[in-house]
């Protein structure tokens, strides 16, 4: 694949920008994900982003996938599931916003070499949260009142720091967290997870505007449009697949993949 200076050339990589895209739009749109984790790897790896660059373009198909999830999975979870569990919402919103903030700042001010070595640790942190937890199913909440809401607000700050950090939305630890402090079913999970990280990587990305390498959105509109198009097609897909694929054989193998791309990340030079 040729790239140039500032990444892919849009003939060469259109159909694998499109493939990837949708791909990982249908886990986004069947599990309630932005996909980023499995993104960043493909961004980094096979079309040769720089380490924070990677970051950006993946935070903006992130949105995409966030954005176009949540209606797509309506018809299983609808809007009015989730307007009923608003205070979940905005017990996670009130630590992840602030999180997000920081999180894309000290993005901005590592070397790649090291964040390199930062987003290798969290995915391999990832998939041990989701081997941890996909077995899971909705019950008692770990805590009720004050504790569960001093809880919820720490939680979402250390999502909000890796969500920046990462450029991805976040679901990999929202949906644990939402099942196991709330109690929350995993499919209800989901679909809370798109709207908690729907503004959280919004202010991330907002912070990201203010580094020299958000040029890099610009630079790549012709990718990014086609990989959008992608990402759109496969969480449509995955929304209506939402159900029918069992959770307890999908996400260990998800895990198995992060794990995989978490190596291949660490040894990029």
């Amino acid at each position: 694949m040729e790239t140039s200076a500032n990444g892919p050339t849009i003939t060469r990589s259109a159909p694998a920008a499109f493939g990837g895209g949708a791909i990982i739009g249908v886990l986004g749109g069947l599990i309630g994900l932005g996909g980023a984790e499995f993104r960043l790897p493909l961004l980094i790896g096979l079309f040769n982003f720089a380490a924070l660059e990677a970051v950006i373009l993946n935070k903006a198909m992130s949105l995409v996938v966030v954005a176009t999830a949540l209606p797509f999975r309506a018809a299983t979870v609808p809007f009015g599931a989730i307007a009923e569990n608003w205070s979940i919402v905005v017990n996670l919103l009130a630590g992840s916003l602030l999180g997000a903030w920081f999180g894309a700042g000290w993005a901005t001010r590592l070397k790649s070499e090291t964040l390199y070595k930062v987003i290798a640790a969290l995915l391999v942190a990832i998939a041990v949260i989701l081997v941890a937890g996909h077995d899971a199913t909705a019950g008692q909440p770990l805590s009720t009142g004050a504790a569960q809401l001093i809880a919820g607000v720490a939680a979402g700050f250390i999502i909000g720091i890796v969500a920046s950090l990462l450029g991805v939305a976040g679901g990999e630890l929202l949906i644990p967290t939402l099942v196991l402090l709330f109690g929350a079913d995993i499919k209800l999970a989901g679909s809370l997870s798109l709207a908690v990280s729907l503004p959280t990587m919004l202010v991330g990305f907002t912070r990201y505007s203010r580094d020299q390498s958000f040029a890099v959105l610009g630079k790549n509109k012709g990718f990014l449009f086609v990989m959008a198009a992608g990402s759109i097609m496969g969480t449509f897909i995955g929304g209506l697949l939402l159900g029918a694929v069992p959770n307890g054989v999908l996400l260990p193998t998800l895990a198995v993949i992060l794990l995989i791309s978490a190596v291949k990340v660490w040894r990029h030079t």
